[in-house]
Order: C-alpha cells, then sequence, then structure tokens
C-alpha cells in the first residue's frame, strides 16, 4: 500500500543542521510518521481502509516494530488511525474524527489547505475571540490595556502584525482566566503567523487591525466587558469579510492566468 510514498531515511531532511561533510539521518519515527501522515492526508490511505499488519508495515517504512508501535499510539492520540486489539488499524476521516494536532499536521506535511479551510478558521476564532476578550476584561482589565499599549504596536509591515496579533489573542485567552482557550489557540499555532502575513498584505486588512486594536483598548480601559466582545465580534466579521474579499482576487487572478 505504501511502497509509492516510502523513501530512503536518507532522502529526507533533518530540522537540525548537520556538520559540514556529514548528513545528518532522519529519525525512524520521524520518518514514519511522516510517510504515513502524508499518505493520509493526500488520500493515498484513504478514510475507512486498514492498514497493513503490523509486521509488514515496519518492513515497508524501514523501522523496527516498537518504533511503528509508538508512532502508530501516537497517531491514534491524534485521531489519524484507530487501533482497535485484534484487528486490523482503521484510517480515519481526520477532519471528522482528528484532533487539534492534525491541524499542524496539515500545515507540516499536508500541502495546500483544503478548500474554505481558513474561512473555517476564521469561523472558530469569531466563536472563541469576544469570549476570551470579554473574559480577560472581567477579570483583569489593566492586563488587558497592557496587551494592547500603543508602545507595543508594531511597524505596518504584515510579518510584525502577524506576530503581535498571535500575541494578542494568546494573551486575551490567557488573561480570560480558562486554559482551555490557550489550548485551542495552540492548535493553530504552526501556521496561524503565516496566514496572518497573507492577511495582512493588504493594507486596508492593516487599517481594520489597528482600528479594532484601538477600539478593544478604549473599552478594556473602561472596564467594559460587554463593550471589549461587541468590538471583537465586529472585528472578527470584518475579518472574515476581508479574507473572502482576498480570496475572491487570488481565484480571478488564477483565472486570468490561465486564460490562452
Amino acid at each position: 500500500m505504501l511502497t509509492t510514498v516510502v523513501r530512503p531515511l536518507t532522502s529526507l531532511k533533518s530540522g537540525r543542521a548537520a556538520p559540514v561533510g556529514r548528513t545528518l539521518p532522519v529519525r525512524p519515527a520521524a520518518h514514519a510518521e511522516q510517510v504515513l501522515v502524508t499518505a493520509i492526508l493526500d488520500g493515498r490511505c484513504p478514510a475507512g481502509s486498514n492498514l497493513p499488519s503490523e509486521r509488514e508495515l515496519a518492513l515497508e517504512l524501514g523501522v523496527t516494530r516498537p518504533t511503528l508501535r509508538e508512532v502508530l499510539k501516537q497517531l491514534d492520540r491524534d485521531g489519524f488511525l484507530t487501533i482497535s486489539h485484534g484487528r486490523p488499524t482503521r484510517v480515519n476521516d481526520v477532519l471528522r474524527e482528528g484532533g487539534l494536532n492534525v491541524l499542524a499536521s496539515l500545515v507540516r506535511y499536508g500541502g495546500p489547505l483544503p478548500e474554505g479551510f481558513v474561512r473555517n478558521l476564521l469561523e472558530v476564532r469569531l466563536a472563541l475571540a469576544p469570549a476570551y476578550a470579554r473574559a480577560a476584561v472581567e477579570r483583569d482589565p489593566e492586563g488587558t490595556v497592557s496587551l494592547l499599549a500603543e508602545d507595543r504596536l508594531p511597524a505596518d509591515a504584515p510579518g510584525a502584525l502577524a506576530s503581535y496579533d498571535w500575541g494578542l489573542h494568546t494573551g486575551l485567552a490567557a488573561l480570560s482566566g480558562n486554559p482551555v482557550y490557550g489550548l485551542i489557540l495552540n492548535g493553530f499555532a504552526s501556521f496561524y503567523e503565516e496566514l496572518a502575513c497573507h492577511y495582512f498584505e493588504r493594507e486596508e486588512a492593516r487599517r481594520a487591525s489597528r482600528n479594532f486594536y484601538a477600539n478593544l483598548r478604549s473599552a478594556a480601559r473602561d472596564r467594559d466587558a460587554g463593550a471589549a466582545e461587541r468590538r471583537v465580534r465586529a472585528a472578527m466579521l470584518e475579518s472574515l469579510a476581508l479574507w473572502a474579499k482576498a480570496e475572491t482576487s487570488r481565484r480571478g487572478k488564477r483565472r486570468k492566468r490561465r486564460r490562452p
């Protein structure tokens, strides 16, 4: 099943820098995980199918059975697979059955994100951000004002704003007093700033966010948690509209390039 995706360990890149004249091998567990996750995400191991036996799969991947067993357990915990004693290991429908770690794997191994996936993420943020912003102002208005202090705002550059925006949302989640908000946001950590950089390439998006930061700062100074919640919700709705506008523009440009 996996012979088309298995590559020798030496063909895969390691995240560590190698000394001059040496090539660091990829760890067997990392190799096995990459091959399996990539095959699941690109459909070569489709949802509902069964993996080969542990013995056969270890041979195909070139790893020991104990190493493979640990990788399979991790993928079971993340929702990629379902391991049942005495039965074949089943490949899950990861977008329905996966956990938050699937988000990071989609970026690390999955290539282009599924159509509409970014919009889905923004809708999740719309559901969460007003609640944790309200709680942050209720519990710690001074801390919220500090997060939004004017001297902390970065230069008008996409990368700097993306980094600041991530810090603001994770900071508000922490101030809310509910650690689950932070855990959910951390599931986006591997690609949030990359996507935000694309968002902040548009001047109207940068302007809208600076207005949002100022409005939220004003609500926090007034200790008005309700106003904070309303302003965050309005800002998240605006970001959804701006992303949809940018996507429409990108699709139009792609169609023009494909015309003869």
